[in-house]
């Protein structure tokens, strides 16, 4: 469902996405990249107390008019917005999180996009661990390579999918999904528990990541990673700093 107040060209204007706006893979490619290198993933509203809304009139007024960024229902929302505006067939699925110690719900929003036949999985919401680019559902069992990061995708024994990311030394599980549709509200109770229950790591500490082209810079907390081609950086943030390095890092204005 697409906002009310969605505006494509104003949503380009906030992403830079310069390109043509035809329903094919370069254009989805494109554009996941635009979107993922100017809008960051992030919690502030989370850390203020604050649910997050789904309502997509919301995400559009806090993304693209008041420049904020936001978490997998937010960014792939208003994604998803876009395609529809842009032509694109598309589902939202739901996803298990992996990357914790114990069993989750489907608490995390990918999407699925069809162009010619092909289903591609794009996902601009899943924080640091997040693919850069479209992966082809057809293309199980190979290593794709994005930046400084490889990705694969695995089927597992019930049929479903699975991401994994290679950390340099193992495979990470990163989720797991099927390719069951799903609509804004069915993310209404994963969407309250990650912005309200005390186990939620978006409401156990902030947490800021935005993808560059060479690399990511990454805010855990008092925590900062920048992450390039000429290696890794990592820093604590005291707190008289954190109002300016997210400012100068990601474009947010803190606090809220």
């Amino acid at each position: 469902m697409i906002a009310d107040n969605f505006n494509l060209q104003a949503y380009f204007r906030r992403t830079g996405y310069q390109g043509t706006v035809l329903p094919d893979f370069e254009t989805l490619r494109l554009m996941m990249r635009c979107q993922l290198f100017s809008v960051p993933f992030e919690n502030l509203d989370v850390q203020a107390g604050k649910l997050v809304s789904l309502v997509p009139e919301d995400i559009f007024m806090k993304i693209v008019e008041h420049g904020r960024g936001g978490y997998c229902y937010e960014v792939n929302g208003l994604f998803a917005m876009a395609l529809e505006a842009a032509g694109f067939i598309y589902r939202m699925i739901a996803a298990r999180p992996m990357t914790y110690p114990q069993r989750r719900p489907k608490t995390h929003m990918a999407l699925v996009v069809e162009i010619g036949g092909a289903a591609w999985l794009v996902d601009l919401g899943f924080g640091s661990f997040g693919i850069r680019e479209p992966l082809n559902l057809a293309q199980t069992g190979l290593e794709v390579r994005q930046a400084n990061e490889t990705f694969l995708l695995d089927m597992t024994g019930d049929g479903a999918y699975l991401l994994r990311s290679f950390d340099g030394d193992s495979w990470r599980n990163l989720y797991e999904f099927t390719l069951q549709p799903q609509e804004w509200v069915d993310f209404e109770p994963a969407n309250f528990l990650n912005s309200k229950h005390p186990d939620s790591i978006f409401v156990k500490g902030l947490i800021a990541v935005l993808q560059q082209p060479g690399g990511k810079i990454v805010l855990n907390g008092d925590q900062f990673k920048s992450v390039s081609e000429e290696g890794t950086e990592y820093r604590t943030v005291f707190p008289g700093e954190l109002p300016a390095l997210l400012r100068e890092r990601f474009s947010l204005r803190y606090p809220l």
